[in-house]
């Protein structure tokens, strides 16, 4: 699915997704660098977020609309008027409440079937390698190198991966920190802290409000490219954003052999990844028609569209597949087809999840059939 692999899988392993499950997350299912298999990784994973300010609420709000299983909440503030501008998990009822609390009730609010873990402690070098050993993935989103060292050093020990960001005025930067895939540590980068005048927090220097928005986004899409696989992750690189001029900048960032904190790390080791969707080609479908084998051709096209179809084939629309699996024989191969490619493959991936061991999907669909035997 990815050139690297998924990291995720710490929570207990779930065979299936759900019905209501196939039915909230359909628009990313459907995508190729995602699938059931995307998702599945998802639903196993536990992700760390240390902070729930401007970062970490945007990262959230994402990360439990996507169905991350468990989100692990690390913050020890209130809510302030003052956080109202860019803090968008908190309302002004949340004046006063505690950040992790006021988190729970929202964020819960949104996906009841992710579980929220609140922690209501001041992150610190005596708890936190506590809290970071058993999460997939960490997301700092913290606002000082006490914090952040703590944090780094931690999750260095456990061979996870930090999805760090920071962000002042109108710039940010972000970068994925995992010494085991490759990359820097935050003490590669930042050996020592600077002098407290020339890193002030954001209630020292100010910070527009978007940005942290901006930033928090992306730093929730690293998270589902480690967890489900696929993309480039922003390890060994560094994103910069200016927000007056809108302009991105990208940095090539490496890893310091005589680092005190990371130069002892292994390589990770790969965990178990999704069974890949196996296709099959026009030519190689019409074989195996001509073989007379026992197999079921599965049209998961909507019944409309099934005007020009092949005469074996078995049709039962992908919205309803859930709903009437019990009519597809387990004791042969079953092969999906539709108009291009892309609800098959989705449908093999329904079937394989749900127990079907040979299971294939048709390259090109029926275009490409038609294209073929016109």
């Amino acid at each position: 699915m990815g050139h690297f692999d998924r990291i995720g899988g710490r929570r207990p392993k779930i065979g299936s997704l759900n019905p209501q499950q196939f039915a909230r997350y359909r628009r990313q299912l459907i995508l190729d660098q995602i699938g059931v298999g995307g998702q599945l990784a998802l639903t196993r994973s536990r992700v760390l977020v240390i902070g729930t300010g401007g970062l970490g609420a945007p990262a959230l709000l994402y990360l439990v609309a996507a169905g991350v299983g468990q989100i692990v909440l690390v913050d020890f503030d209130t809510v302030d008027e003052s956080n109202l501008h860019r803090q968008i998990l908190f309302a002004e009822q949340d004046i006063g409440r505690a950040k992790t609390l006021a988190s729970q009730e929202r964020l819960g609010a949104l996906n009841s079937d992710v579980e929220i873990v609140v922690i209501e402690e001041r992150l610190s070098d005596d708890n936190a390698r506590s809290i970071i050993r058993d999460c997939d993935v960490v997301v700092d989103g913290t606002d000082n190198f006490r914090a952040r060292y703590a944090i780094n050093d931690a999750a260095v020990a456990a061979g996870i991966p930090i999805v760090s960001a920071s962000v002042m005025q109108f710039e940010a930067q972000l970068s994925v920190l995992d010494p085991a895939a490759g990359g820097p540590c935050y003490r590669c980068l930042y050996p020592n802290a600077p002098p407290p005048d020339l890193a002030p927090s954001c209630a020292e220097a100010g910070v527009v409000g978007v940005l942290p928005g901006i930033i928090g986004c992306l730093q929730a899409n690293e998270v589902i490219k480690l967890i489900c696989g696929f993309g480039r992750p922003m390890i060994g690189r560094l994103l910069t954003f200016e927000a007056t001029e809108t302009t991105f900048r990208e940095f090539a960032i490496r890893r310091r052999m005589d680092c005190p904190c990371c130069a002892e790390v292994q390589p990770r080791l790969p965990r178990e990844t999704h069974r890949e969707v196996t296709e099959i080609s026009c030519a190689e479908l019409r074989e195996l028609l001509g073989e007379n084998r026992a197999l079921t051709l599965l049209d998961v096209r909507d019944e409309n569209e099934r005007i020009y179809r092949i005469a074996a084939s078995q049709g039962i629309p992908l919205s309803e597949i859930i709903d009437r699996l019990a009519e597809i024989p387990k004791d042969r191969a079953i092969i999906c087809i539709c108009q291009k490619g892309k609800r098959s493959h989705l449908a093999a991936q329904i079937l394989m999840s749900a127990g079907f061991t040979e299971v294939y999907s048709v390259k090109g669909g029926m275009d490409e059939w038609g294209r073929r035997n016109a």
